[in-house]
């Protein structure tokens, strides 16, 4: 199209050139101080910011549709955008103004997107994730731009383990190949049901891939890693090396039993308050929160490392006098890996640097706090940390203790640090010495006192004189009017434009190359990267520890000990959270018993009577213990778990298509499928979501098939008190029951479990205590009277389950050979020859 028929002004014809290419992309186009968005990204931006759209005058009959944000402020507005799904491009100028023919050339600089957004103060992790498909296995490899962490995962070919897994670590945004089977169908289920943005891969840069990784996964990590890099505009050198956390040998725990266990939020509120990461959040560095949340997403399994962590707290206990120096010193340490991740973006400040230097001076200071209690474990500790001397001295003699925030203000280097910046500073300094000396002078020369020299962007320096002064300029003075005031006149001087000149050069000068100096410093921070983002790591890990020990402390945790035997044996067990919540009252503790020979306990009780609160405070104590804390109890022998399963509450998935009863039933598969005998079960209630022999023949099978296919430990509450006759004939099997104390027909929990069975649910009786009408509560005894005499329940007995064959089935096809190592090809063939038993 001539330039002569085109449709708008050249601005906005460059504006829709980018827009062009970048079609889901809200732009900010940088005009002047401002972002300014136009066309429907104006009226999608207005809508959700909530700001006034107007319009401009773009060379068509009609005004195109246009609002905008203060650049100064953009990173509120952008960030809000991103939160709610929006992608944002950042379009800046790419070349200076006064020296561009026609219009300045400008183009996108950085694509802000949901799981690409650095600029956040909050300390969690923000994980994009890159997806690839086989017939067996979803490859995921997922990374924070903001920390440059990067980890792998493999799951089963399921879509409900890949939608838990993502909601589990509250993923944002992931990365798939238009190719991938079923597209269309996944972005459904995860845009629709998740709010998780699906995005297509289009270039596959030629990146290099860590070694780490297989064929599969190095297809994933290029997704995300092109991905980001197409977005971000730059490389991204300082991503650590990826961690398979399949290959760790970690607890599991999948996304229902971190919602029903409340591990990282509450489960109502959808907040910390009231979770377990509230109760252990102690940690004064970002980096550690981070790490504690990992910790208890991501218990170990390893003995040696529990252990490990187990000593740390206990010495840290043992010098509990010193904890507080130790927790001041960490609580200056700022958040190492961002500070990096922006210096590897080349968007740090001078800030940022000194933020750095202030954390690093302070490591001396913990190595000698941890050596100074003469603790083996403390001193091993200790030598995690390396001090980085030489960078706290470069950037101590480089910047000024305050800089400013914007590198192009300048101020930012001491002086002595680069003679040419000192020159150019003399120079600068020097010409506003000799401009109050110039205003001085004029006073005297021409008698008019209140002559005064200022400076604007327009017209450079000035002299001003207000109007009661004017008759007293004189031809001689060699003064040119300039501007025209309210109160006065503004004129020029020649000597004044040349000192002027003189400035101005000077100070110009000095912006360019102190932006020059300080890119130029972090070029020599890079290298440095690996080595602090080590450093990083190990102060993180320090911080749970302190945080751990604090804890323990405050609220007389005690250190469990492992044994190789199935033994889940506690001594006066408490529930942590409902114990600090409940602070005035004290809480019930109850013991567990669980030696080699009982994998099952089935619980039986009225409702409110502790039983969920019992069966959730066992899963509290493996978390804790397995992620290296002490636990709420007097004295705890335990197994080592490999994974937690729980079935416990009430809920619905509408956009799943599921009710209350089918996602009970869904959930209890997921259970039975991974559970092995290393596992804890917790099934709460199981059944109650349909007719009455319906639940109990459900709940009784699945206890049986769990005695029969998997033996794990297992914690199984229930109403249907005819299920503890099981105790007679599977032996592994014990009842255990929450006690009250009634009288007549008002009753009092007591929060007791106590070996043996209940044979009565006191539901009628709950109900009074909710206050329900006495007259209702009269006619449901009568009801339950002519039940219990005219409809007795049969009896029950055991049935030998025959192994379903279609889950033999789904079980081989989950496996993929050509993945699995010598002892998981065992661990499979043990299962499979257990299943056909």
């Amino acid at each position: 199209m001539a330039k002569n028929q085109a449709p708008y002004t050249p601005m906005m014809m460059q504006y829709l050139g980018i827009k062009k290419r970048y079609p889901d992309t809200l732009i900010f186009f940088r005009l002047g101080d401002f972002y300014e968005l136009f066309f429907e990204d104006a009226t999608i931006a207005s809508r959700e910011l909530s700001l006034v759209l107007t319009g401009k005058n773009a060379g068509a009959d009609e005004r195109v549709p246009m609002c905008g944000v203060p650049h100064h402020a953009s990173k509120q507005y952008i960030a809000k955008l991103v939160n709610r799904g929006y992608k944002v491009g950042i379009v800046e100028q790419l070349e200076d103004p006064s020296l561009a023919k026609g219009i300045v050339d400008r183009d996108v600089t950085q694509i802000f997107t949901p799981g690409a957004f650095i600029d956040t103060d909050k300390p969690d992790h923000n994980f994009i994730a890159g997806i690839t498909q086989t017939s067996a296995q979803y490859i995921i490899v997922y990374a924070d731009i903001a920390t440059g962490d990067v980890l792998t995962q493999r799951l089963a070919n399921d879509r409900d383990q890949l939608s838990s897994f993502l909601y589990k670590f509250n993923m944002k945004e992931v990365i798939v190949d238009a190719s991938m089977p079923e597209l269309e169908s996944l972005k459904i289920t995860l845009e629709t049901k998740l709010g998780i943005l699906v995005s297509l891969v289009e270039n596959i840069h030629p990146i290099p891939v860590p070694d780490i990784l297989d064929q599969e996964e190095a297809l994933a990590y290029r997704y995300v890693v092109s991905y980001l890099t197409t977005t971000q505009k730059r490389p991204l050198a300082y991503f650590k090396t990826p961690i398979k956390v399949y290959k760790q040998p970690l607890l599991k725990l999948d996304a229902t039993s971190l919602d029903n266990l409340e591990i990282i939020a509450h489960a109502r509120q959808h907040e910390k308050h009231g979770s377990l990461y509230w109760l252990l959040d102690q940690t004064v560095t970002p980096m550690g929160s981070r790490l504690l949340k990992d910790m208890l997403m991501h218990p170990s399994a390893d003995s040696t490392t529990i252990s490990y962590r187990h000593d740390i707290v206990g010495a840290l206990i043992q010098n509990y006098i010193f904890l507080d120096s130790v927790k001041n010193l960490l609580q200056a340490v700022y958040d190492i890996p961002r500070i990096l991740s922006r210096i590897n973006y080349r968007n740090a400040n001078a800030r940022d640097l000194i933020a750095l230097k202030k954390s690093l001076g302070h490591i001396p200071d913990i190595i000698a706090s941890l050596h100074q209690w003469n603790d083996p474990v403390l001193k091993k500790l200790a030598s995690t940390l390396q001090p980085f001397p030489q960078l706290v001295t470069l950037l101590e003699q480089a910047l000024e203790p305050l800089p400013p925030v914007s590198i192009k203000e300048g101020g930012m280097f001491k002086q002595g640090y680069h003679p040419e910046l000192d020159g150019l500073l003399r120079l600068s300094h020097g010409g506003k010495q000799a401009l109050l000396a110039l205003e001085v002078q004029e006073k005297n020369r021409t008698g008019i006192k209140n002559l005064k020299v200022g400076f604007n962007k327009v017209f450079g320096y000035y002299i001003e004189i207000s109007n009661g002064q004017l008759n007293a300029i004189k031809p001689e003075f060699g003064y040119e009017r300039r501007q025209t005031l309210t109160n006065g006149e503004r004129f020029i001087h020649p000597e004044l434009k040349a000192l002027e000149s003189k400035i101005l050069s000077a100070e110009e000068q000095q912006l360019k190359l102190e932006e020059t100096l300080f890119l130029n410093l972090l070029d020599q921070l890079t290298p440095h990267t690996v080595a602090l983002q080590a450093l990083a790591d190990a102060v993180a890990l320090i911080d749970v520890m302190v945080a751990f020990a604090f804890v323990s402390h405050q609220y007389r945790y005690q250190r469990p000990v492992f044994t190789q035997a199935r033994k889940l044996n506690i001594k006066n067990l408490r529930h942590p959270i409902i114990e600090k919540v409940m602070q005035s009252s004290r809480f019930v503790a109850n013991d567990i018993v669980m030696d080699e020979s009982t994998h099952t306990l089935l619980i039986t009780g009225p409702n409110m009577g502790g039983k969920s609160t019992f069966m959730r405070q066992v899963a509290l104590a493996v978390v804790m213990a397995q992620a290296g804390c002490f636990i709420a109890a007097d004295d705890a022998e335990m197994m080592i778990f490999d994974a937690v399963f729980t079935r416990i509450g009430a809920t619905d998935d509408l956009l799943g298509g599921q009710s209350t009863f089918m996602m009970e039933m869904s959930q209890t598969n997921f259970a039975l499928t991974h559970a092995t005998s290393q596992s804890l079960l917790i099934f709460d209630e199981i059944g109650r979501g349909t007719a009455t022999y319906d639940g109990m023949a459900l709940a009784q099978s699945i206890i049986e098939y769990i005695d029969q296919h998997i033996r794990a430990k297992t914690l199984f509450s229930t109403h249907y008190h005819e299920l503890t006759q099981l105790s007679a004939r599977i032996k592994p099997l014990k009842n255990v029951h929450v006690t009250v104390a009634q009288d007549r027909d008002h009753i009092t929990f007591l929060y007791q479990v106590k070996p043996g069975s209940m044979n009565q649910s006191f539901g009628i009786h709950v109900a009074r205590l909710a206050h329900l009408p006495e007259s209702l509560i009269h006619r449901a005894n009568e009801i339950l009277l002519t039940l219990e005499k005219h409809t007795p329940l049969p009896q029950t007995t055991i049935t030998t389950i025959t192994p379903n064959v279609d889950n033999l089935r789904a079980t081989l096809r989950k496996i993929d050979p050509d993945t699995l190592t010598p002892i998981e090809a065992l661990t499979w063939l043990y299962n499979l020859k257990k299943m056909g038993e």
